[in-house]
Parts: C-alpha cells; structure tokens; sequence
C-alpha cells in the first residue's frame, strides 16, 4: 500500500513539472500580458489634451454669397462659422450623388446671381475622411474621390436647392440629389452675412473686404515641456536611452534606434525612428488615424488644429496639422518655429515627428485692435506682388513672435498662397485708428458699418475659455490655452530679429519637406520694398 501511495505521488509531481515547464516555455508571466513591439513602450506620464480626427477636420472658410454679386467671408472660430456649420450643416444627410462635368451650369452666373454658401477645403480632403463632418452616402467612385468644394445654393427663379460637390480632379463635380437642406436654411445662411464686411472678388477668384477689417493682436504667456518630459512620452527603451549635445548646441537622446533632436532653446522638436520597415501604399485616412493617435500619446495638443491637405503624392506619407488661434491660422516660419504639428509615416508607423513644446497659457495677457487692409489698398498690394500670376489663394493669418519672459505675440497678416505650396506674408495689420477706405475697386462705398467689422472681430473671439479638444463632430477653433486672436510683434524679438514689414514665408515642413529662401510682397507706402530687399538672405521662403 505504501508503495503505491509513493508511486501516485510521484506521477502528480512529475505531472505538475511538466505542466509548470509547458507554462513557462509558452506564456507570458501574469498569463495576460501581450508582447510589446518596438513603438510599443509604456510613456511616463502623459502630456497635453487629447482630440479626435472629428475635431481636425473643418472647411478653411465658409463663403456667403448674398447675390447682386455681393459675398462674405467667414473664417473658423467665429460665431456665425459654428452657427452655420455645425448648428446648420454638420448632421444633415447628403444622399444620391450624380457625377458630372464642372461645365454643368455657369458658375461665375450663380456666383454673382444665386445665393447659397460654400465650404472651402483647399487641395482637397478626402470623402471618407469628410465623413467624419458630413452624412454622405454615394458609391464606390465618389468615396475614393476627393473634395475641396462644397457649394449649397438655392436656384434664381425657382424654390429648388442645388448641392454640388467639387472633385479636386479637373472639372469634375458630384451633385447630391437627395440633400436634406431647404430653402429656409439657405437663407439663414444668407442673412448671417448681412451682419458681416462685404468681400468682392478679383477676376482670378481671390475674396477681398471691401474695407480693412478688424483683427486682434495677442499676447500670450507660455510654458515649454521639458526635453526630459517629452523624451519619457516618446516611445524609447528607458534602459539603453543616451542624451548628448551636438556641435550646435542640440540636445540629442538615443536609445540605438530611435533619436530625438532638441532645437531652438529647448522649444523644438524632431523625433526620428529610421527602424520602421518601406513603407507600401497606405490609405490616407489610415495615416490620419495613426497621427492623431500618435499625438494624443506622445505630447497631446495645445488648442485646436486643422488638418491640412497636400498633394496625392505627399498625403501618401506626409500628415500636417495646423493650429488655430481664435478664427486665423498660424502661419510657420523658419526664423521661429511654431504653429505646426509634422509627422511621417510608413505603413501607418511614425517615423518622423517634428513639433513644438510650448503650452499657451488659458488667457492672453494683451489683446489690441489692429486693421487688416481691404479695398484698393489691398488690391494694390497684390498687384503689385512679383509674383501675383503665381497666387492661388489670399487669406488672413497670424505670424508669430517670440518675446523675453516667456511670451509669444501674434500680428494678424495677410498672407498669399502660391501655386508651388510657398505661403507668403503680403501685408502686416496697421495700428490704430480704422484706415480711411473711401472709394472700394469698383467705385463703390461699402455699407458695412465700423460697428459690423468689430462685431466680426469680437464675434471670432468669443469667450476667454479654450474649446475643449476632441468634442463634437466638428469644433471651431476658439480662445484660450493655444487658441487666441491676431497679434503684434516688436521691431525685434530674440532669436526672430526680422522687422515688422518682413514677409515670412509659412511651412509646414511636413508637406514640403525642405524649405526654401523667405520672401516679401511688394507693398505700397511704408511696407514697399525694393528687389534688392527681397533677395536678402534674412527672407526666406518656406515651402509649404
């Protein structure tokens, strides 16, 4: 008996080992761990807001057409935008899409004759990523199409309502014939921009104000995440991680595969990681996807951002976002880096990451009034601009500076868009008092109000708190940490030591790549310069 009780307990033992070997040879310690890859490493703590691809994609401008060839421009973050928008558009249904020719009507004709209203994407966004703002529904050609205009506009003679969106392929149009929009809210739309200045467009289909319009200059207050800070929230091996200076003073980190590049007074950054595999033909919302993630995780975001497009052969690689302070957009520069969020990605991996580590503070410490010229002067400018037979778009932007004592400050500029993707600054805002604009191009008085153009102004602003990252389909920029109005900067300002009349050429490099000389338009009075002025090497030109 007593031998066979040994014998019993030794074949349990002997069991028991084998079953603890089979445990350790196939699972994981806490048999609920999953194996980690190489951009799989636990972040140390975790740094900024997070947001949604919901919250990135929005029209760079609405335009309102009021017929009698009378139009109004309406930028994000101001009141009438997020009533239109996402009060009137965003959870309406677009359904039966029909494609056709451009030439299908005469759009210079319902331009001037039709009211109604556009939304403007330029270089185009594509429809599954627009389906994160709008209810579409179409086939197959239409979902792998890309957009960069919508148009809503109600027919001369008739009650009809006409929805057409524009392919960013030559000449080509959709036109929803199932959309859920009445008359009633084309003419909403319409009588929004009754209250706001009164644009005419050039032959080329550039929108000028008809008088200067009101912006703010801002200053902020900032704090920058330390370089300790942000190498722990990036995906390094703590144990084999090194940091070093270079020759010009650059913090560098490296764990032996991954690199990361601390520049302009520890406010820049370019993260690097060579080890990722060739990358393959990847959707292009899957990259959108992969580079929210990746910013939601290794730095967070400081205010609203917009996603920007780029051409078909960039997109493939190439995912940009551009912050917004209060309804204008931050234009980059190479003399003060800021304003941009650029990654690379292959295969949906990062590889590339280049941003800045400064945090806005909740409340500007300043906001001043300044003007940005309209009517002729305006129009004399562009014309006079070099290059103005290169000029896609105009539009209104903030250039920033660095201050001492820790400060940005932001000057409202009008800023010119070149075929080759160079953004350029044309005019800087003026102090003051509103510049006398008695006659407008075509003779005419504009009969917008003073009044008007400052409820424009204040209206974009609104209230002092930040829009909350990643909320509601579609957010419009608005104030507060990272968000903000225009600004002015001094004559000179640290490691930006251009004069106020210089033109700085904005990039984003994420799309460009490299970057070239600055330039600056030729501008009337004061602000002119000569050629030779432009060809210093102080203006650069960035390209976009």
């Amino acid at each position: 008996m007593m031998e066979k009780a040994k014998t019993a307990t030794l074949i349990v033992l002997v069991v028991l080992s084998l079953l603890q070997s089979y445990l350790l040879a196939y699972s994981m310690p806490g048999l609920g761990a999953t194996v980690r890859s190489d951009q799989d490493y636990v972040n140390a703590e975790p740094l900024g807001k997070t947001t949604s691809v919901e919250s990135v994609i929005f029209p760079e401008e609405l335009i309102i057409h009021m017929g009698e060839d009378k139009h109004t421009v309406i930028y994000p973050g101001t009141q009438f935008y997020e009533m239109i928008l996402n009060q009137r558009i965003v959870g309406r249904e677009f359904k039966g899409f029909q494609r056709s020719s451009a030439s299908i009507l005469n759009w210079d004709e319902v331009r001037k004759d039709s009211i109604g209203i556009e939304l403007r994407f330029p270089d185009g966004i594509s429809v599954e990523l627009l389906q994160k703002l709008l209810k579409m529904e179409g086939d197959v050609l239409f979902l792998r199409d890309k957009i960069d205009k919508i148009w809503i506009f109600k027919t001369t003679d008739t009650e009809e309502i006409r929805t057409f969106f524009f392919s960013s392929e030559e000449h080509v149009v959709y036109e929803s014939v199932r959309a859920d929009l009445t008359v009633r809210d084309v003419q909403d739309y319409v009588g929004f921009g009754a209250y706001l200045p009164q644009y005419r467009m050039t032959a080329d289909g550039l929108y000028i104000p008809v008088e200067p319009i009101m912006a703010t200059e801002l200053i902020y207050p900032y704090e920058t995440y330390s370089p300790d800070q942000m190498q722990r929230s990036l995906p390094f091996d703590s144990s084999t991680t090194r940091s070093f200076e270079d020759r010009s003073g650059s913090q560098i980190f490296t764990d032996g595969k991954r690199g990361l590049k601390v520049e302009q007074d520890g406010m820049w950054i370019n993260y690097t990681n060579p080890a990722a595999t060739i990358s393959s033909d990847t959707p292009i919302s899957e990259n959108v996807y992969a580079s929210v993630d990746f910013i939601n995780q290794h730095g967070g975001w400081d205010g609203t951002h917009r996603l920007m497009s780029s051409t078909p052969e960039q997109e493939k690689k190439y995912v940009t976002f551009r912050q917004y302070i209060d309804q204008y957009p931050v234009i980059d520069n190479l003399a003060f880096r800021y304003g941009h969020i650029r990654l690379t990605l292959q295969q949906g991996v990062v590889t590339e990451y280049a941003r800045s580590l400064i945090t806005l503070s909740s409340q500007a410490e300043l906001r001043k009034p300044r003007w940005l010229q309209g009517g002729t002067r305006l129009e004399e400018t562009l014309e006079r601009y070099p290059r103005r037979g290169e000029v896609t778009a105009l539009f209104p932007a903030l250039k920033a500076v660095l201050l001492e004592e820790n400060r940005l400050q932001f000057i409202p500029v009008w800023v010119v868009k070149l075929a080759d993707g160079s953004e350029i600054t044309l005019l800087e805002a003026t102090e003051g008092e509103q510049p006398p604009e008695s006659h407008t191009g075509d003779g005419t008085a504009n009969a917008n109000t003073n009044h008007n153009q400052i409820d424009h102004a204040e209206g974009s602003g609104g209230s002092e708190g930040q829009a909350s990252a990643g909320t509601g389909p579609s957010p419009s920029p608005g104030n507060g940490a990272g968000t903000g109005s225009a600004v002015l900067p001094p004559r000179e300002t640290g490691n930006n030591e251009e004069s106020v009349e210089t033109g700085e050429a904005e990039l984003p490099p994420d799309e460009s790549g490299e970057a070239g000389d600055e330039e600056l338009a030729e501008a009337p009075e004061d602000n002119a310069l000569d050629t030779e002025e432009q060809d210093a090497p102080e203006l650069m030109r960035a390209r976009s």
